[in-house]
């Protein structure tokens, strides 16, 4: 059996709970996707509770290239803030876990999600997809261990406990964000303590004196950062280290999961904070209207699908089909502002600008034909027009036709006149 194998308790636990429940040699799999954890050192944990093989894999380039800027492209925020960093790790995660499994010839990949959220529905269906002949095994759904349980049961299986009941928080980190859940954050009213922020200075105490950052594009994914073309990792990892400085990406919001529980998210992603809003800046350049009103829609359907675990559904192909023909021409270059905790976009540039300057210019001697508008403003509200038109002519068909009724002192001053 290969598992998925985070060096954490619930899997470190999972790998001799599968060895007396099934039994099965158990293979553990770690997928380097940037959460800056010791490779070596997780390694060794897994040999230490029973692995007999393990397999490190650096998928941070693939993550990015393939999983990444295909967010990018789409704008991608979960319900407005979510920048999908977890989510998108999950498919990758799957793949190569599938990849061993083929490898290795096991008849069985197991994973560490719990019955609650949505990572299970993200590994599973992509299991399906790439592998329906390997068994799925989730000892979390199964076994119903709290965490003082899973510590009882390592004690008393002589396993080498990765981390203590004390454990406050639930951390998920990846290059394109971090994740924090669990402890004084299950109650929404809670402000979220300093102490569990490690990308991001708080605001009060970012930098005084504003930075300035400026992004290239070309077909719709980062290039350059100030000016230095960089490999897509480099640039995330360096724009994390700049944006998280000034306390930019700091995002708390309460998300509606998949299994119809609503949660409080905690998220650090001072690079994708960025990069989202400097992309949809760049694509309001040089799309035209119709093309941005229409994508909005397209890129809330690809979002969904990919934070809803549906990486490998068909339709989701067919949506990256229009939004990569659209990202042929958002290519140029975006300055955004950087002060605590804030981010504007102050500028923005490309060869391939819809916005022409003579054309919006006052200066009475612009290219604009004023002339022209009466008659398109004409058409333009022509059924606005005659709707409302036809609404009055109704309204005064409908009126009552006896005569008013005249007060009563009023008819008496008429007769005493008369």
């Amino acid at each position: 059996m290969v598992l998925a194998y985070s060096g954490g308790l619930d899997t470190s636990v999972m790998v001799k709970w599968i060895q007396e429940k099934y039994p099965a040699n158990v293979i553990t799999v770690t997928v380097d996707v940037g959460q800056l954890d010791d490779l070596e050192e997780i390694e060794e944990k897994a040999k230490a509770v029973g692995a007999v093989k393990h397999y490190s894999i650096d998928a941070k380039k693939e993550f990015v290239t393939d999983y990444v800027f295909p967010a990018i492209k789409a704008n991608a925020l979960y319900e407005g803030k979510y920048p999908l960093s977890s989510a998108l790790s999950r498919p990758l995660i799957v793949s190569k876990l599938v990849e061993v499994a083929k490898k290795e010839g096991a008849s069985a990949v197991a994973h560490g999600c719990t019955g609650r959220g949505n990572d299970q529905v993200r590994f599973d269906v992509t299991i399906k997809s790439l592998a329906p002949d390997l068994k799925i095994i989730a000892p979390v759904r199964e076994w119903g261990l709290t965490r003082e349980e899973e510590i009882k049961f390592a004690e008393a299986k002589g396993l080498s406990i990765p981390c203590s009941a004390n454990s406050t928080y639930s951390i998920d980190q990846n290059l394109w964000g971090r994740a924090i859940e669990c402890g004084p954050l299950d109650d929404p009213n809670n402000e979220p303590p300093e102490e569990i922020f490690e990308w991001t200075a708080s605001p009060e105490k970012a930098p005084d004196t504003p930075e300035y950052v400026s992004i290239k594009f070309e077909d719709g994914v980062p290039c350059a950062l100030n000016g230095e073309d960089l490999d897509p990792v480099t640039l995330i990892e360096e724009l994390n280290k700049i944006a998280g400085k000034h306390g930019v990406g700091r995002i708390d919001h309460i998300e509606d999961r998949l299994v119809g529980i609503k949660s409080r998210e905690v998220y650090e992603c001072p690079a994708a904070t960025v990069l989202l809003e400097a992309h949809k800046d760049l694509e309001k350049m040089v799309l035209t209207r119709h093309e941005v009103l229409f994508k909005q829609q397209i890129d809330a359907q690809w979002t969904f699908l990919a934070y809803a675990g549906l990486w490998t559904e068909p339709l989701k192909d067919a949506l990256e089909a229009f939004i990569n023909k659209t990202q042929e021409r958002v290519n140029g270059e975006v300055h955004v502002k950087l002060y605590k905790g804030g981010l504007r976009v102050v500028r923005r540039s490309s060869k391939l600008s819809l916005y022409n300057q003579n054309l919006v210019n006052y200066n009475i001697k612009t290219s604009f034909n004023q002339s022209h508008a009466e008659g398109f403003v004409e058409l333009w509200g022509l059924p606005t027009t005659v709707f409302n038109a036809l609404k009055n002519k109704v309204m005064l068909a409908e009126e009552p036709k006896t005569p008013p009724k005249i007060p009563k002192t009023l008819a008496i001053r008429k007769r005493k006149s008369c």
